[in-house]
């Protein structure tokens, strides 16, 4: 951020930035489109780190997951693991390879095979192999890019980037929208890459994290009062792949002031809340999609009010599972769920 104050001190002058590889690839090129416009600047792009590492492997760069873990939190990851997946990752230091080890080694992906590439392009060049579960190596140098070949461990049940995530994906006190339900929820809200939604009264937040799951560039912000369920929701992000879920604490909707528009709205809980349904409608962007979960009598009448005024349509979800009865199989009903779906 220093450099770029000084940069923009010096605008109108002819300004030389000096960067390794291609600057439009998690580099400083991306940074300062943001503030100057291109037609000020002149890009001249070399090989990226990508590049450099699919031509020392032989891998295809439009078949593999690239993503940096410079100055990004390492659980920024957990979204790309999966069975036969390929993945190039910028360091941020000699450290990372060993996080990402330990993170593929906790995941059940313990065989992977990492690929430390160090100085490519430079007369220091070197390359070091081995698997997550083996990872010794500490002597390397900070300027590296990671390599892995995903293998999951035999037992191991991969995740989906679908929604509908198995409930024992996520810790929870109870609070947690069940996987049938919660795929029909992300249907009905319909997630765009880009797009910001509001989770209220988020509980263990599995609402705004499959939303995230579901493109790297979904945003989302939960909403909740509870202090332990708070905890809840930080652990099930990072678990999960979206460290950058945005935690409100406080009771909507006073806690929605100041909050940037959504493109989305879900309210999971506290339907009844004296002024939130106005609140929310009010910010949710023309056009946006404004999704009501409800599970009691009370809940159900404030989305039958809500859709005499404004439209949209409800569904009476009810689901069975089967259980145990005896030395026998029978159907256990869940609670139903009445759920209100609108666009603005």
């Amino acid at each position: 951020s220093h450099s770029i104050e000084e940069i923009l001190r010096r605008r109108g002058q002819s300004v030389c930035v000096l960067a390794s590889g291609d600057p439009m690839c998690f580099g400083i090129g991306v940074t300062l489109t943001r503030h100057i416009p291109i037609s000020e600047m002149t890009i001249i792009p070399a090989p990226s780190s990508f590049s450099l590492a699919c031509a020392r492997l032989g891998w295809s760069l439009t078949e593999v997951e690239t993503l940096s873990l410079n100055a990004r939190p390492p659980a920024l990851i957990q979204t790309a693991i999966y069975p036969g997946a390929r993945l190039l990752i910028l360091s941020e230091g000699k450290e990372t390879p060993a996080i990402v080890a330990d993170i593929l080694t906790k995941r059940g992906f313990s065989g992977s095979k990492i690929t430390v590439l160090e100085h490519m392009g430079g007369s220091q060049e070197r390359i070091i192999a081995g698997t997550a579960a083996s990872w010794r190596t500490t002597e390397i140098a900070d300027l590296n890019t990671i390599a892995v070949e995903c293998i999951i461990d035999a037992g191991v049940v991969p995740l989906s980037r679908l929604a509908g995530l198995p409930d024992d994906a996520y810790h929870h006190d109870g609070q947690l929208t069940k996987r049938e339900v919660r795929a029909i929820t992300l249907s009905a809200l319909a997630p765009t890459p880009g797009q910001l939604l509001w989770d209220v009264g988020a509980g263990c937040g599995s609402i705004g994290i499959e939303w995230m799951r579901s493109h790297s560039r979904c945003r989302a912000i939960a909403i909740e009062q509870n202090s332990t369920r708070l905890q809840y929701i930080a652990d099930n992000a990072s678990a999960l792949g979206t460290p950058y879920l945005q935690i409100v604490a406080g009771k909507a909707p006073a806690a929605l002031k100041d909050l940037p528009q959504p493109d989305a709205i879900f309210i999971g809980g506290g339907a009844t809340t004296e002024g939130l349904f106005e609140v929310c409608w009010e910010a949710l962007r023309p056009g946006g999609r404004f999704v009501a979960n409800a599970v009691t009598i009370e809940s159900e009448q404030k989305l039958l009010q809500w859709h005499n005024q404004v439209g949209g349509e409800l569904i009476r979800v009810a689901v069975q599972r089967a259980a145990p009865i005896g030395g026998f199989l029978g159907w256990k009903p869940m609670v139903p769920v009445t759920q209100w779906v609108v666009r603005k």
